[in-house]
This record gives structure tokens, C-alpha cells and sequence, in this order.
């Protein structure tokens, strides 16, 4: 299926590894130009020079999410460089679990923040593709965790609070023609992140936690990826204001 995205211009934040960087890599592959930050200058450097390798313009920037003016920043100037945005990715999170304090801010700052700052600053550009396009997106990467609650939990409340921001966007935007949905990842696997780190160290914990899900594995970066892009793609212009589940049915809940 051609999604009809060569051409398109995509921001995603927080994409030099994991769910973020195989967002990016599959806009590139799909014919979108694309900008990605993150903070780390070198891995920022090798993912631009990687998604240029695939024939798109690419730009990229070191960025803090937690500064704001410095996020806002890099989105106009991103928008700039390649000319416009029809599609933004928050993608960028603290992954702070708990009920201290700290987690909170953390949590509030990029994940919630972090998720604001990056539409406003994008808003105008999102505004102007979807009137001369017909469709324009903006994506938010949750948590299945917005949805599970045993204790009180920074992590999990304020990716509850992403799918409401995200639903508010939704109704507000959609005469304008720009979109906003939310995609919900279960538990996935790549090596250094959150659940690599756990099979290292704790590889006991790490199949219990395989044997939780029906199908018996966790997901991987690019299936979190294709969901995300084909949701953020015109084959998808009537679908705005919901959490696409993609957790292999680890959750038992049925969503109305």
C-alpha cells in the first residue's frame, strides 16, 4: 500500500534509538523528509547521516525536550529548513516510574510539556500543509501503562494525561483538517533500552514478563513504528482523536 507520504515533511522528537529513531527510519523509507533531535550530538549526527542514506532530506538538532524555548526552537527551525511540516511526532519521554516528586516533573516537563511545546511551535506549519494538502497529523507515543494502575505512578498517570491532551487536539483541530492520534506500545525489546537493560540484569523477571503476553514475545521498534506511520499517513485522513493499542493484547481491557 502506497501511503501516500513521499514528499511530506515529519518531525519526530527523540528518535536516535528505539521507537523513535524506527518512526523516522520508516517515514524515510515511505519517501518523507525528516527532522529528528535528541540530546546526545553524536547519535543525532550518525541517524541524520543514516536517513539521508535512504535518498530524503534530513535535519537534525541536539535538544533538550525540558527546555522549552529550545524545543520550540528546533521545530521552527526544522519547519524551515525542510520547508514546511505535515506531520509531528512526540515520541520523546522521561521513562521516570514513581511517586516521587522528581519523577513527576520529570514527567510533566517531557512527556506532557514536551508534548505541548512541540504543537504550538509546529501548529502554523501544521495548519498551513492540511489547508493546502487536505491533512495534516500529530502523533503522540503513550504508554499501555496510561491504563494500568497499581500504585501511584508518575509514569503511568502522565501518559494517561498525553491521550486526553491528545483527544482536545483532536476536536479543536479537525475543521482545519489537521489530525491528532495516540499510539499505546506494550512492553518492547531492543537491545539498551528499558527492556534489554531488564533481560541483562534481571533475565528471571524478563520471562515472566514474556510469558505475560499472549503471544508470548514483546514487540519490536518497527512494528510500534508501522502502526505509528500508517496512522500518521493520508490512508488515515478520517482517523483523529484516538489511542491506537499496540501491545500484543498484554492488556486485558476491551476499548469502546
Amino acid at each position: 500500500m502506497d501511503l501516500q507520504l513521499k514528499g511530506k515533511t515529519a518531525v519526530v522528537t527523540g528518535a536516535t534509538r528505539g521507537i523513535g529513531r524506527a518512526i523516522a527510519e520508516c517515514f524515510a523509507d515511505e519517501g518523507a523528509n525528516v527532522a529528528i533531535c535528541a540530546r546526545n550530538a553524536d547519535q543525532v549526527a550518525e541517524t541524520v547521516k543514516a536517513l539521508q542514506a535512504k535518498g530524503v532530506k534530513a535535519y537534525g538538532e541536539v535538544v533538550d525536550i525540558a527546555d522549552g524555548e529550545a524545543l520550540q526552537v528546533f521545530v521552527t527551525r526544522a519547519g524551515e529548513a525542510l520547508e514546511g511540516i505535515d506531520i509531528l511526532v512526540s515520541n520523546a519521554s522521561a521513562l521516570v516510574q514513581g511517586n516521587g516528586e522528581d519523577a513527576w516533573k520529570a514527567m510533566m516537563d517531557i512527556d506532557i510539556l514536551g508534548a505541548v511545546r512541540t504543537f504550538e511551535a509546529a501548529r502554523g506549519f501544521l495548519e498551513h500543509a492540511a489547508a493546502q494538502k487536505g491533512d495534516a497529523c500529530f502523533l503522540i507515543t503513550s504508554s499501555i501503562s496510561a491504563a494500568e494502575a497499581s500504585r501511584p505512578d508518575a509514569y503511568g498517570a502522565m501518559k494517561a494525561a498525553q491521550i486526553h491532551f491528545a483527544k482536545g487536539v483532536a476536536r479543536e483541530y479537525a475543521p482545519k483538517k489537521v489530525r491528532c492520534n495516540v499510539v499505546s506500545p506494550g512492553t518492547v525489546f531492543f537491545e539498551g533500552g528499558v527492556w534489554g537493560n531488564v533481560k541483562a540484569g534481571m533475565p528471571q523477571f524478563f520471562e515472566q514478563m514474556l510469558k505475560r503476553n499472549p503471544t508470548g514475545r514483546m514487540a519490536t521498534p518497527e512494528e510500534i513504528a508501522a502502526a505509528t506511520v500508517f496512522l500518521a499517513s493520508p490512508r488515515s485522513a478520517f482517523t483523529t482523536g484516538i489511542n491506537m493499542v499496540v501491545d500484543g493484547a498484554i492488556s486485558s481491557r476491551a476499548n469502546f
